[in-house]
């Protein structure tokens, strides 16, 4: 399958992708978006990130605990979340906040699939 680089995408799309690969908190997105959308509500940002994971190419996930090698503790992406599941959670305004404990265990995240990082950037 061929994927279209990603000049082709918009630059909503392109922020999404950025965030996926970079292993953010889904807050992290708004960093990345133009006006409208960066001053927009969240509502207004699903329809554009559920196509990405449609054709599979990002993953939803909450951020679990991840112990690195040398011993010290931090987090990386858990299982995906299930595609019935991700409307829901998209829904929760609270999920697209960084946390105000600055804890961002169990935070969303976005992460690129096998498919996402085959996209050319």
């Amino acid at each position: 399958m061929i994927y279209p680089a990603t000049d082709q995408l918009s630059s909503a799309e392109r922020a999404f992708l950025i965030n996926a690969g970079e292993i953010d908190i889904l807050a992290g997105v708004w960093g990345d978006l133009d006006e409208p959308l960066h001053s927009g509500p969240a509502s207004a940002l699903v329809p554009i990130l559920l196509p990405l994971i449609d054709r599979g190419w990002i993953a939803v996930c909450r951020l679990v605990p991840w112990t690195a090698p040398d011993g010290r503790l931090g987090t990386q992406p858990g299982l995906p979340i299930p595609r019935q599941d991700v409307p829901a959670v998209l829904a929760d305004d609270e999920n697209w906040e960084y946390p105000k404990s600055g804890d961002w265990l169990g935070c969303l995240t976005l992460s690129l699939t096998e498919a996402g990082r085959k996209i050319h950037r």
